[in-house]
């Protein structure tokens, strides 16, 4: 068996799809489109297809060996995102081709379901209490929330409150059986993050994500694990075990990696195992396409100290597409009291409307991050 074509989709909201072909019939999907870069992801993908197309996709560790490592200049987000993408096409395969899910690859289950959260906002819009009620009422058992829009570095007693408030609300609307965790996106400055997480303490949160942006972590992430009973979580924007190594050092005891972004299934079942050594639990991050989650899914499934999957559907970021939009099975992301069945289907678990797909690649996408300002015109995080 040998690849035989590698093609890129850029489709909306913000996703980037990969197929990859085979001369025995068989193909795959994946997903890795970096949020705001997702054409230059797409870009590497067709780079990276010349170490891929005439090789054989069954040596799934080799080849990613050589995606990562065969370049002078290695990692990066848009490197790391195209081989994650070409990494779960080529696990797609092997379960296509062997008639099991990747799961069952990866030594088999370890569960039966696996518990999801839905977004409610938190920065815009800004009526967290009803969309938590909507999430509570349609079945899910957590949620998460961004902290707070522009943030400044150092708050005044007002902002701080109404941050507080927002999650005030969500606690009194999903009562004391339910849970919700606080991203803080990065946006909160190390001088700010320990007033804000002491603040946020009383209404219990399952955990505060990102307290501090990435560059911060060597230098403040010890000292925020620290000063809190709450568990600090961090990772999107991280995409290696080398990346993970210093933040599990530093006391952080749930870990995010992107299935999209730190070098596909290989990569993360790795920095999983990893974390297990620490005593840290694994929460991927996946708010993108049905592609990434399955992946996402079919690691959780399989993973011992895996905690909570975080999934798109709904969420305010998905304007002009939908998470099921481009699948043709959707009941496999049905989720029934707060949980995901196990899917039973080979492969990554899903089937690809390739129709739907490539029209949408025909109209193109071309999302951007945003870029926010303070009050006083200054840059502020995303």
């Amino acid at each position: 068996m040998r690849v035989t074509d590698v093609e890129t989709f850029l489709v909306a909201p913000r996703w980037m799809f990969v197929k990859v072909s085979t001369d025995a019939g068989i193909h795959g999907w994946g997903e890795g489109g970096l949020e705001g870069s997702a054409d230059v992801t797409a870009a590497a993908v067709t780079a990276l297809a010349e170490r891929v197309v005439g090789e054989d996709p069954r040596r799934i560790e080799d080849l990613w060996q050589r995606l990562t490592k065969g370049g002078f200049y290695r990692g990066g987000p848009e490197r790391s995102s195209a081989i994650a993408a070409l990494d779960q096409a080529l696990w797609d395969i092997a379960g296509r081709r062997l008639g099991v899910p990747v799961y069952e690859l990866l030594g088999g289950p370890v569960r039966d379901r696996v518990r999801v959260y839905g977004w409610i906002g938190g920065d815009s819009p800004h009526d967290v209490a009803a969309a938590a009620t909507a999430q509570r009422e349609a079945g899910m058992t957590a949620v998460k929330m961004n902290a707070t829009a522009q943030f400044p570095p150092i708050p005044s007693a007002r902002d701080v409150a109404a941050a507080v408030d927002r999650a005030r609300q969500v606690r009194e609307a999903l009562g004391p059986d339910r849970d919700f965790a606080v991203d803080f996106h990065g946006r909160v400055s190390a001088a700010a993050a320990p007033r804000l997480i002491e603040a946020l303490e009383p209404f219990d949160p399952l955990f505060i994500e990102e307290p501090v942006v990435p560059e911060h972590n060597h230098t403040n992430l010890r000292r925020l694990v620290e000063s809190t009973s709450r568990p600090i979580a961090t990772g999107e924007r991280l995409f290696s075990r080398g990346d993970f190594l210093p933040v599990l050092e530093a006391g952080v005891r749930v870990v995010q990696p992107d299935l999209a972004h730190a070098g596909g299934i290989s990569e993360v079942r790795r920095i999983a195992a990893l974390a297990e050594t620490f005593g840290a639990v694994l929460a991927p991050h996946r708010p993108l396409g049905p592609l990434a989650l399955a992946a996402c899914l079919q690691v959780d499934f399989a993973t011992p100290n895996f905690l909570i999957q975080e999934q798109s559907l709904g969420i305010h970021y998905n304007r002009t597409a939908e998470l099921l939009d481009y699948v043709v099975d959707r009941e496999v992301f049905t989720f029934t009291g707060g949980y995901v069945e196990r899917p039973p289907g080979p492969g990554l678990g899903v089937e690809i409307d390739e129709d739907a797909v490539r029209k949408a690649h025909e109209h193109g996408m071309r999302w951007r991050t945003p870029v926010w300002t303070h009050a006083d015109g200054s840059f502020a995080e995303w």
